[in-house]
């Protein structure tokens, strides 16, 4: 068997060491998930969101020192301390506000060396890991947890918070392709598929299962040309999903992007919205029923909210015309559905809320009616699964909590949220623990677009984390099944969507793409790009443009339409011969030897018939010929003149 092997090295020695199959050579995930790791100057935090909010140390950020059984006991306390000096100065605004010596600028330092025998061990600085102190030494910073006696209280608040809210931070990739902001979002239930829309009037589709690391879509779609795209939303069983545009005509696609209908568009010349067949106006929002796959519900510009059966594109079911101070035509600016398909709620342009329950006899009257909800267009609302509370997001740079059972007043209001786009929502985590939406770049700013998570139960703040340092936060959702959160952001040149996830935490979607390399390229993937020669797209053969809405804007003109034509001046055109000597070779050469001779503009026109006038008599060709023989003799009378008789 040696002498086998001997003998094959030998024989392999002489060929290329690319001959035959090559191994693939496995990049580790830990390194390609280092390439995606987000940077700390991304993110700040507030204290209680110590574990769910700094993705740069290289550990899970939800899990507690305690989950690390590689490490030492020193080496957990002393993670465990950095992570709570992190957590209380998360900002230079915070630490600014605290005034403590505990700041820290940049990275936290590798922990010292502990020597017992020295200065009685004061330290400056965050804390080192927790040793044996054999002379009681002072600290100065923040308190690092007893060693053996558990952590302390403020450890238990951080490790508690970070035990309910895992909130996927650490990694994060970008899906690129338009050039402005993204303004709807879409992910199935499955978690597979992603759409995205954009005001570059284009649809993407992403797959996560056949994207590879290069992370491009594998289809664009336009539903209609020149018109934003305000909105995406995938039907219960994901078959198909509904895009609204500025259009008045929704649309309907399946799954691969191929358009089932879109519906009708109804008189604008027709006063009472209730009677015509569809919306005269642009769409606004529109969301598919959670349960029924056969209906969707829309909201426009012209005033109304209405209720369509996706099997039939020419009528529908119900119009909904909200409940107004004044009788005229209000945009309604956003609408939502409820977990059970039950309530209807619609964000009005005159800043009120109003919710109707689907009911026998149901009718326009709205059965909840919040006169000033906002005082400024509503850009998003969102139901809670167990119905108790309404999320409201407005151009007021609010987001308002309402509680079901009583509307009168909100239970939180959230402000300094700056919106500027009309498709800013909100979103719940899985298990409801928290909310959160995006924020928009103002000018002067320098915090970038942020999402802003928010304690549900507390209604307090967890954490603010930073996205884009130059685009506005607009759509965001937190998928249930892949546990990532998906975040749309740009301005008017780019435009994008960020999916922030966790290894530890998160299952597919992000992490099947992040992990496939893109196929390399070989010799067959060789193509030799045609040359196609089109002769007639050259000036020489091009044909000449179209004068005819010239003519038509000179006809209209009562000076030139009297003026004559001009006489042609060339070699002529239409059978016209212009008035020039002539430009072309052979009729020079002919009327300079004499072979052309024009002697009709100098002859008199009366000279020139009457020459014809006596062959005519002596041999008429025409009318003379035909009747020669049948005619009778003339007979003329004789005149009575002398002088005709001399």
């Amino acid at each position: 068997m040696e002498d086998e092997a001997d003998i094959f090295d030998g024989i392999r020695a002489q060929f290329p060491l690319t001959f035959g199959k090559q191994s693939k050579s496995q990049t580790p995930l830990e390194s390609i998930h280092n390439a995606t790791r987000r940077s700390t100057s991304n993110l700040t935090s507030k204290p209680s969101s110590s574990s769910s909010s700094n993705p740069s140390t290289t550990t899970s950020d939800s899990k507690n020192a305690d989950d690390l059984p590689s490490l030492s006991s020193s080496s957990k306390a002393w993670l465990v301390s950095i992570r709570n000096s992190k957590n209380q100065n998360p900002s230079p605004d915070s630490t600014a506000d605290r005034g403590g010596a505990s700041s820290m600028m940049g990275p936290p330092r590798p922990p010292p060396a502990v020597d017992s025998d020295e200065d009685g061990g004061v330290m400056v600085g965050p804390p080192r890991p927790p040793e044996v102190e054999e002379d009681g030494g002072a600290m100065i910073g923040p308190p690092r947890p007893p060693v053996g006696l558990g952590p302390s209280e403020e450890g238990d608040e951080d490790d508690e918070v970070g035990n309910r809210f895992r909130i996927p931070l650490s990694n994060e990739i970008v899906l690129k392709g338009h050039t402005k902001v993204v303004s709807a979002l879409a992910v199935d239930h499955t978690g597979s598929r992603v759409l995205s829309g954009s005001y570059d009037y284009t649809v993407r589709m992403y797959d996560f299962q056949g994207m590879n690391s290069r992370l491009q879509s594998f289809r664009q779609l336009e539903p209609f040309e020149g018109h934003q795209v305000r909105n995406l939303s995938w039907s219960p069983s994901a078959d198909r999903f509904l895009c609204v545009t500025g259009s008045a005509q929704a649309k309907i696609y399946d799954r691969d992007g191929l358009t089932l209908g879109e519906f009708v568009k109804g008189d604008m010349y027709i006063r009472d919205l209730k009677n015509t067949k569809g919306h005269i106006s642009g769409l606004t929002c529109g969301e598919w029923h959670p349960k029924t796959k056969e209906t969707i519900l829309t909201s426009s510009e012209d005033g109304s909210l209405r209720i369509w059966d996706v099997n039939d594109f020419k009528s529908q079911k119900q119009v909904i015309k909200p409940k107004l101070a004044r009788p005229g035509r209000v945009p309604v600016t956003t609408c939502a559905w409820d977990r059970e398909g039950k309530c209807i709620a619609g964000g009005i342009g005159d800043g009120s809320i109003q919710m109707w329950s689907i009911k026998p006899g149901w009718g326009s009257r709205p059965d909840v009616h919040i006169e000033r909800g906002h005082s400024d267009d509503i850009s998003g609302l969102k139901f809670s699964s167990d119905g108790r509370i309404l999320l409201s997001r407005s151009f007021d740079g609010s987001l308002k909590v309402w509680d079901l059972r009583k509307m009168k007043e909100p239970l939180k209001v959230f402000e300094d949220l700056p919106n500027h786009y009309g498709q800013t929502n909100i979103a719940f985590s899985p298990d409801e623990q928290l909310f959160f939406t995006g924020t928009s770049v103002e000018r002067g700013s320098s915090s970038g677009g942020l999402l802003c998570f928010y304690d549900r139960v507390n209604l307090e703040l967890v954490s603010r984390v930073g996205i884009s340092p130059t685009c506005s936060v607009v759509q965001c959702a937190w998928h249930p099944k892949l546990n990532q959160i998906f975040a749309t952001v740009g301005d008017k040149s780019q435009g994008g969507t960020h999916v922030l996830y966790d290894p530890t935490l998160s299952e597919r979607g992000a992490l099947v793409c992040v992990a496939r390399a893109p196929r390399k390229k070989s010799i067959d993937d060789f193509e030799a790009k045609p040359v196609v020669h089109n002769p007639h797209a050259l000036p020489l053969f091009r044909d000449q443009p179209s004068r005819k809405r010239q003519r038509d804007k000179i006809l209209k003109d009562p000076l030139k339409s009297h003026k004559p034509e001009l006489p042609i001046t060339g070699p002529g055109f239409g059978g016209r011969v212009g008035a020039s000597q002539g430009s072309l070779l052979t009729q020079y050469l002919m009327k300079q030897g004499g072979m052309i001779k024009e002697t009709w503009m100098e002859e008199d026109p009366r000279e020139a018939i009457l020459k014809y006038a006596d062959v005519a008599a002596k041999d008429p060709k025409f009318i003379a010929p035909a009747y020669a023989q049948t005619q009778p003799e003339p007979v003329f009378q004789k005149s009575d003149s002398d002088e005709e008789e001399k």
